[in-house]
């Protein structure tokens, strides 16, 4: 079973930058400077939907692992990747990542979703995106210690590259990694500025 997560990040940014968190009056410059980078080689996709899209799932996400037993410190996540992903890592042109072992996380203040929660969680259609077809672990948030349970009945997803991995990804079924959502600072304050 991997025993690692990772989050990864342009190299020109800082770890754990989350536009979660920033201020309301910055979000539309900083999705300006983001949808901009596509120009030099970044494939992220941030359209004028992309908060509302975030904040709606982000917000189901906390309820259904609140209703699960978890214990959010925070109001959005920290995103990081079960293992790791190839995928994900060439979606910025010079990607940097942090590794933390699974043994450095709270079982409290973690979870996972399979796969990505955007997809999972199944608010595509709300703004205007396909839904990937219904599979029996969507629309759930699992608890860390139910891993190795939900690996010994899906599997990994194929996080294969293709040739036309990144062309309008988000308008295709997305099954590629499994999404791991750290609620807490804790294991992350050393990269926090």
């Amino acid at each position: 079973m991997l025993d690692f997560i990772t989050h990864y990040h342009p190299a020109q940014d800082p770890p754990f930058r989350n536009l979660s968190d920033a201020p309301e009056d910055a979000l539309p410059a900083i999705l300006e400077g983001l949808a901009a980078r596509r120009l030099s080689g970044s494939k992220r996709v941030f359209g004028r939907r992309y908060m509302p899209f975030r904040r709606q799932t982000e917000a189901k996400l906390k309820r259904l692992f609140m209703e699960a037993g978890g214990r959010p410190q925070r109001e959005a996540p920290h995103y990081f990747i079960l293992g790791g992903s190839e995928w994900f890592a060439n979606l910025y042109p010079d990607t940097k990542s942090v590794r933390l072992p699974l043994s450095a996380l709270n079982p409290a203040t973690t979870s996972f979703t399979y796969p990505d929660s955007a997809v999972s969680m199944r608010l595509g259609p709300d703004f205007g995106l396909p839904v990937d077809p219904v599979r029996p672990y969507h629309e759930k948030v699992f608890r860390l210690g139910e891993l190795e349970g939900v690996l010994e009945q899906f599997g990994l997803p194929k996080d294969e590259p293709d040739e036309d991995a990144y062309a309008d990804y988000h308008l295709k079924e997305f099954e590629r990694y499994i999404e791991v959502q750290v609620w807490s600072d804790d294991p992350v304050a050393a990269w926090l500025s």
